[in-house]
């Protein structure tokens, strides 16, 4: 019998060490760069146990995170169900930087070691490097250091301040976070070793500019002084403005220097997760592709067993088992099964397409290269263009999509608006990418003046779509946040495409710790 030296083997068995990591890495990475022709950034792997893996799931994945007392709160919550056996626990995490850190737990098996490095270490660190949205929001090679910086920053500032004037800052900073991102490339460019680097040079120059707007402004009841030009407040304030922590960075009159680094910090790591919600269905499918891909291949070569594959195909099978829609476990497309679904179905309409394929992909169809195609595809779009542009009739009529029309406003009942005809499988396409376009499904709120001459009202609208009014409990909760940052009135207004009114909301700033 040969020694295990001598196999072709990378493991016998369930056990694992570090020395087989290694050797696991290097096998994946060998069909991840020469087989499937991925470009990724250099991978480090850590591995954790389950109350860690719990702990970075509280700091949304992230090894260097300032503290928070959200974070423990979804600590508690998280470890008391997983303790009660009420939610398992991810295989790993990884984490968009460079180098791509991929968190392996402890209690793997040497099979799942093996999958999730070739899923995480490969697939998500190829999608991360090559995605146009990552490439143009996100700084991998600064993320650790600025986190780092962050970190220090804000503990140093609860010692110098008080962590009640912190925490109510990144209370409110928080509260807006999903505000705090500019959606259109051109804006601001994301480099945040320059962030770090610059930092009080920057706050000294906006501190200047916003003084030279609040200079002009009237200080008492008389409005005889000369007021500034609608044209040159909006200007000065750079109105209309859909990212409000940097207007209140930038503009706030109350705010002292570390409480607009803390927005901007806030503000920096947001921008850093925005393109993730765009590319879930995208980035899971590639990854998960990549995975089945690479798993596949070291089982033909025999540097994994049968019973080692088994093992993986039953995980495999499980992250993309999809629910009927009359199912009681449905809620809706999970984005693991319908990516790798689609990665799957690209293939075949590359290598082995039906006359349907060709006539609606006649640029893929039969050309042959699967991985190039893919890598295209990778780069190229995002969930709502990719499902938009790759969803095939094939694959609709193997998931059974359908489209309902629910529209309470009509009395006639729910109806079924397409079925699988020409017309149908576009109008279901169209439906479902719909419901991944950040345009339709984020709230559009600006900024759009602010009351100089009078009572200093912060004035915001909501253009509202497809009738789509704001929750009314939320809404109040997270514009009282706006307010207290503000530290003058803000109203809200909630508009249609035709400019009428449906609602207004008001409210009045509490006083902070930190302006007390």
């Amino acid at each position: 019998m040969n020694s295990f030296k001598e196999s072709k083997k990378l493991f016998e068995g369930a056990d694992w060490d570090f020395t087989t990591i290694q050797r696991i890495h290097d096998a994946c990475e060998d069909i991840a760069l020469k087989d499937l022709g991925l470009n990724v950034y250099p991978n480090q792997i850590e591995v954790i146990t389950a109350e860690q893996m719990l702990d970075a799931y509280s700091s949304v994945g992230m090894p260097l995170y300032y503290k928070h007392w959200s974070f423990g709160k979804q600590f508690a919550h998280q470890e008391a169900s997983y303790r009660k056996g009420l939610m398992g626990l991810a295989y790993e995490i990884v984490i968009n930087s460079s180098p791509c850190i991929s968190y392996l737990m402890e209690e793997n098996t040497a099979t799942m070691q093996t999958l999730v490095i070739a899923h995480a270490a490969f697939g998500h660190n190829h999608f991360f490097k090559n995605n146009y949205l990552f490439k143009q929001w996100t700084d991998a090679d600064g993320i650790l250091d600025y986190l780092d910086f962050a970190k220090a920053y804000v503990a140093q500032c609860e010692e110098k301040y008080g962590r009640i004037a912190v925490e109510q800052t990144m209370d409110a900073a928080h509260a807006l976070m999903s505000h705090g991102v500019d959606r259109y490339p051109g804006k601001r460019s994301l480099d945040l070793r320059a962030e770090e680097k610059r930092a009080r040079e920057r706050r000294e120059h906006e501190q200047a500019t916003f003084n030279d707007l609040w200079r002009t402004v009237p200080t008492g009841p008389s409005k005889n002084r000369t007021e500034l030009s609608a044209e040159r407040r909006r200007a000065l304030l750079g109105l209309p403005q859909e990212n409000l922590l940097y207007f209140l960075e930038k503009a706030a009159p109350r705010l002292r220097t570390w409480q607009r680094e803390l927005l901007r910090i806030v503000r920096n790591i947001a921008q850093y997760f925005y393109p993730q919600g765009q590319t879930k269905v995208m980035n899971e499918g590639t990854a998960t592709y990549v995975h089945y891909r690479i798993m596949t291949a070291l089982h033909e070569r025999g540097q994994i067993t049968d019973g080692n594959f088994l093992e993986f195909l039953g995980s495999h099978t499980n992250v993309v088992f999809q629910p009927d829609f009359d199912s009681k476990y449905f809620s809706g497309f999970n984005p693991y099964a319908l990516g790798f679904a689609m990665m799957q179905d690209i293939e075949r309409i590359v290598t082995d397409p039906e006359d349907e394929d060709r006539e609606w992909f006649p640029d893929i169809a039969g050309k042959g290269d699967v991985m190039g195609v893919l890598r295209d595809v990778w780069a190229n779009y995002r969930d709502e263009s990719f499902i938009s542009q790759f969803l095939s009739p094939r694959l609709m009529r193997h998931m059974r999509m359908f489209h309902l029309h629910d529209d309470p406003a009509d009395t006639s009942g729910i109806l079924v608006e397409a079925i699988h005809n020409e017309r149908g499988y576009r109008s279901v396409r169209r439906a479902l990418s719909r419901q991944y376009d950040v345009g339709l499904i984020d709230a559009n709120i600006e900024v759009m003046d602010v009351d100089l001459a009078g009572d200093r009202r912060l004035m915001l609208k909501h253009s509202v779509l497809n009738g789509a009014l704001l929750n009314e409990v939320d809404a109040r909760r997270v514009l009282q946040h706006l307010a207290d940052l503000w530290s003058y009135d803000v109203s809200l207004t909630e508009v249609d495409a035709s400019g009428s009114v449906l609602k207004e909301h008001i409210v009045h700033p509490r006083m902070m710790a930190a302006a007390a």
